[in-house]
């Protein structure tokens, strides 16, 4: 009989999808990973499974045990479903900027949400930052994930969501395109197909706010740089560990605007139903458009699923009211 043991089971080995209609003007074939495949519907199943695993393994996360994590949602999804099958409390600290659906979400899969403010600096102790660590703190036998500085979040994509691309596309992608928040995704996935071939462009996305893209192309992390915005999923006002800039070619920013525009053109083009951080990617993908050719094969990471912004970007008096339509 052919069945998993558990959902935990199910993650991984997601598709790959031709992009045919919003890529057009591209001169390359372009394919989309589409990462709401996963039982979590997100890229974020991957990491979650693989930092409790190896928490476990060296004996910071004990049986019975709390784990406490700041996520805006998706993380806390991943960690959800493995908190339910391995038996361990899920308490998740977010931002009120976050979609609800997400934190209903949380919810219904047993979670305790905390919802702290978006715009307070990262040492405020308001902070969904400065908060997850205090609730780890004062919590008995509890483990902080901490996502952004893990070294298991961006090992897990080295060994999952790589080596997929790679086997996928049978070794013929030239470009790896996917928003930068935590940096998981983009550092580990880059390091595994810079060694198959260092030729491959690893291009991350980020926002108008975030810090990412001076600081790669300057190393100075300039404070000026940070302001509100409206994308979920990308960008940051600090610099994870998670972020190997080593092996990011370049970053390409785009508007809140555009990335919401784009997430709604996915779905009426493509029939694919995704978050707003894809939307980002594919705008910054035709951004770039002028550097493809028409042999390449680019591969753009779509991190999660529309489901999770049904009150936000795909409704249509959430876009008026934010100048978006």
């Amino acid at each position: 009989m052919d069945y998993a043991n558990n959902i935990l089971e199910t993650i991984g080995n997601t598709p790959l999808i031709k992009l045919n209609t919003i890529t057009s003007e591209v001169d390359a074939l372009v394919l989309a990973k589409v990462e709401s495949f996963n039982p979590g519907n997100s890229v974020k199943d991957r990491m979650a499974v693989k930092m409790i695993v190896d928490a476990e393994s060296d004996g910071r996360l004990k049986p019975g045990g709390t784990i406490v994590e700041g996520t805006s949602g998706n993380t806390g999804m991943g960690l959800a479903l493995a908190a339910i099958v391995k038996g361990y409390k899920l308490i998740c600290i977010s931002t009120d900027k976050q979609s609800k659906e997400k934190f209903d979400l949380l919810s219904a899969v047993g979670a305790e949400v905390v919802i702290c403010p978006t715009n307070v600096p990262a040492e405020d102790p308001r902070s969904y930052y400065s908060t997850a660590a205090r609730i780890a703190n004062e919590t008995p036998n509890s483990w902080h994930v901490n996502q952004y500085d893990n070294p298991s979040n961006t090992q897990a994509h080295y060994e999952s969501t790589g080596p997929e691309i790679w086997k996928q596309t049978q070794g013929k992608i030239t470009h790896f395109v996917v928003g930068v928040g935590t940096g998981g995704t983009i550092s580990g996935v880059g390091k595994f197909l810079k060694e198959k071939n260092p030729n491959i462009k690893i291009w991350g996305i980020d926002t108008y706010g975030s810090v990412f893209k001076k600081y790669h192309e300057t190393g100075v992390f300039d404070p000026n740089e940070i302001y509100p915005y409206s994308t979920e999923g990308i960008g940051e006002d600090i610099l994870p560990k998670n972020v190997d800039f080593s092996v990011i070619d370049h970053f390409e920013k785009v508007t809140d605007k555009e990335a919401a525009i784009y997430t709604r053109m996915l779905a009426k083009q493509e029939g694919i139903l995704a978050g707003n951080s894809c939307g980002a990617a594919i705008k910054g993908l035709l951004q770039l458009k002028e550097n493809f050719k028409k042999e390449d094969v680019v591969v753009v990471l779509l991190h999660d699923s529309g489901s999770r912004y049904i009150g936000k970007i795909y409704n249509d008096e959430w876009m008026e009211k934010m100048n978006f339509l």
